[in-house]
């Protein structure tokens, strides 16, 4: 499974039936403050550089890419995983510290 297809994994559930079977709410444009607009629009920027990174590994490995775009595209989409996989981890962690809260 690629980068672009764990990124686009994580849209999709953020997307469909993540809220109790529910679809969630749309997500407005990037232009507003709005932090799910932020989110969303991060998911779109790591997909795109996912792709990127895939298609110019694929070039390198028929040997028509140069090796030095072949990784540092690698090592962006390896940075851009790490910071979503971070988001994620502190998502996940404030959620149970939510859960922990007293009634």
């Amino acid at each position: 499974m690629g980068f672009a297809n764990a990124v686009r994994a994580y849209a999709d559930v953020a997307n469909n039936n993540a809220f109790g079977g529910k679809p969630a709410k749309s997500v407005p444009e990037a232009g507003n403050d709005d932090f799910g607009a932020l989110v969303r629009s991060a998911i779109d920027e790591a997909i795109k550089i996912g792709e990127k990174s895939e298609k110019l590994s694929i070039q390198g490995v028929n040997d028509r890419a140069d090796l030095n775009q072949v990784v540092t595209a690698v090592a962006e989409a390896e940075v851009t995983l790490q910071t979503v996989v971070a988001v994620r981890d502190k998502v996940i962690e404030a959620y149970k510290d939510i859960l922990r809260m007293p009634i």
